[in-house]
């Protein structure tokens, strides 16, 4: 059955207050620690998935035991991460959106293949966002609204080698069919004026970065 979102907790950077973005009609999905992470907390996922070689025995004994369904596969033959098998999942139900916490922390190569699998989701038409303690990413291939939500700054990265047409309404550093080039910074640290600014692109995919020191 079709899901209007579905949220994702992998084993990177969790904190408590993350649980207050799960709402009561969410499909939850944990990946591995993060699994554990939400029985620890009362949780009950709809899908527990991973290797599990993060966990102890014990520890995945309680994960079966407060899950209302686990996935388990050999950390050794899987070609996917945890948290592209929970994605995989999740695309599954035929999601309207899905968010994924705990998919960054300190291993560069897990948070640049989180952000680069969001392009799946973006694919099949699902909006996708990450989201951990100082960031909140988006990708867009058109156009997306950027919610004021606490951050300071508002960053544009494109994540194809070109992105143009880019237009912006609602920001304090306007750009209007502007061009951005992979490695160029120009459009790091811009600001929200207003509650929502739109983000409007004609080609390539755009990376909507808001963040807090």
């Amino acid at each position: 059955m079709p899901s209007n979102r579905v949220v994702i907790f992998a084993g990177g950077e969790l904190s408590a207050d993350f649980l207050r973005h799960i709402d009561e009609e969410d499909f939850i999905i944990g990946a591995d620690r993060g699994a554990l992470f939400l029985v620890e907390h009362g949780i009950k996922p709809d899908i527990a998935v991973g290797d599990f070689d993060s966990v102890s025995p014990e520890a995945l004994e309680r994960i079966r035991a407060g899950s209302k369904e686990t996935v388990t596969c050999d950390p050794v033959d899987k070609d996917l991460t945890d948290s592209e098998l929970a994605l995989d999942l999740a695309l599954n139900t035929l999601p309207e959106s899905i968010l994924l916490m705990g998919v960054t922390g300190t291993r560069m190569d897990h948070t640049l293949a989180s952000i680069q699998m969001m392009t799946r989701a973006l694919q099949r038409q699902v909006s996708c966002s990450i989201m951990d303690t100082h960031n909140y990413i988006t990708l867009t291939g058109s156009q997306s609204l950027v919610h004021e939500q606490g951050y300071t700054y508002v960053s544009l990265l494109p994540l194809t080698p070109e992105v143009t047409g880019i237009t912006l309404q609602g920001f304090q550093y306007p750009l209007d069919n502007a061009t951005l080039k992979l490695g160029q910074s120009l459009a790091v640290s811009n600001r929200l004026l207003e509650e929502t600014g739109t983000v409007t692109i004609e080609s390539g995919l755009l990376l909507i970065i808001q963040s807090k020191d």
